[in-house]
């Protein structure tokens, strides 16, 4: 399931489950259909042959795209943090679906992705690790509901717009079971994420709709008195974001890995300091054509882990609190969905090794 796509570019499909211009230009599209076709389409291979990225001597080739829990990484990046580190990375900038069909085609060593779309994207056939859990999303996913809509339960009889299979279907499944509803209480209408806005605020029988920032920040704007009913905050761990790598080159690059999660755990530093916050939010914004004013809402909407919250959500458990719990839950989804068919061994997706090492 993915995530995100401009408002106004239109953005493929976020997959994830979990999952902004998210900002003024093309973010995060998750987009999990579109990229297990992409991936089935390119004839995936996981393995060394199809991971030219992973010659020992080359720099660590990276994914990442626009969400806050990626472009993190740009401070790092501009600081020499990495060099200072003694690891060569080669960071490559993408909208996230084509970040996604870049791993797959064995074009990237690791590529940053929600937990639910590195499932996605293990099951069209690219294997993947998730070792490093930048953040989860913390508000940017929203329900929002137009009068006299005020509750979840207000959406019983409703018609509710939600681009079908992604991201933020999963949150509106998720409000529901919360608010003891189920989907055959309401009628869904499936339209892309970025048109989500329009159909909220022209369509009269459209009570509300599920959609990421910045087109739930859209919905909000066109639609004098809507609010969100129901916000990624209200299930915190729904929707990871991850670092996710070719396993080969993790087991040959170990030690270069390691290094990388240390460098990350500095930016989550930077950005959490309040004398350091300015200039990582001015990094950030600029990054992705936003001033620091209008980006600084979206990081504040994704709760950035440092080790010891990246160490407890390593923790297996069942519940969202953990990144094996909360990607059952996206793989459940995805099954029901058919995103997939085959459910997958959550497990085997997950490393926490390095990261509880640091």
């Amino acid at each position: 399931m993915k995530r995100f796509a401009s408002v106004l570019t239109s953005r493929t499909p976020r997959v994830s489950i979990a999952s902004p211009a998210r900002f003024a230009s093309a973010l995060r599209t998750r987009g999990a259909l579109a990229v297990a076709a992409a991936a089935l389409a390119i004839g995936l291979a996981a393995g060394p042959a199809a991971s030219p990225a992973q010659a020992a001597a080359a720099p660590l080739a990276i994914g990442y795209s626009d969400w806050p829990g990626f472009v993190a990484f740009q401070i790092a990046i501009e600081k020499g943090w990495f060099k200072e580190a003694g690891v060569d990375v080669n960071f490559q900038w993408f909208d996230y679906s084509a970040s996604l069909d870049a791993f797959s085609a064995g074009k990237l060593d690791a590529v940053g992705a929600t937990n639910g779309d590195a499932l996605v994207t293990g099951a069209s056939g690219a294997k993947n690790v998730m070792i490093l859990l930048t953040d989860y999303s913390s508000g940017n996913d929203m329900i929002v509901a137009k009068p006299p809509v005020r509750t979840v339960e207000g959406l019983k009889g409703k018609k509710v717009g939600v681009e079908m299979g992604l991201v933020d279907h999963l949150l509106l499944d998720t409000a529901l079971e919360k608010h003891a509803l189920k989907e055959s209480d309401l009628t869904l209408v499936n339209a892309k994420t970025n048109e989500l806005p329009q159909v909220l605020a022209s369509s009269g029988d459209v009570a509300a709709v599920g959609a990421w920032q910045p087109n739930a920040g859209e919905a909000l704007k066109r639609v004098p008195g809507s609010r969100p009913i129901f916000t990624s905050a209200d299930a915190p761990g729904l929707i990871y974001d991850a670092i996710t790598v070719n396993p080969v080159s993790l087991q040959s690059r170990k030690a270069d890995w390691a290094k990388v999660i240390k460098v990350w755990y500095r930016c989550v530093a930077y950005i959490n300091d309040p004398k350091t916050q300015p200039d990582a939010v001015k990094i950030m914004s600029a990054r992705v054509g936003l001033t620091p004013a209008q980006y600084l809402p979206l990081l504040k909407g994704t709760h950035l882990l440092d080790a010891a919250a990246a160490k407890k959500a390593f923790t297996k458990g069942d519940g969202l609190d953990s990144v094996y719990g909360s990607s059952a839950n996206a793989d459940k989804f995805n099954v029901r969905n058919a995103v997939y068919k085959q459910s997958q061994n959550v497990s085997a997706y997950i490393d926490p090794e390095l990261a509880n090492a640091q």
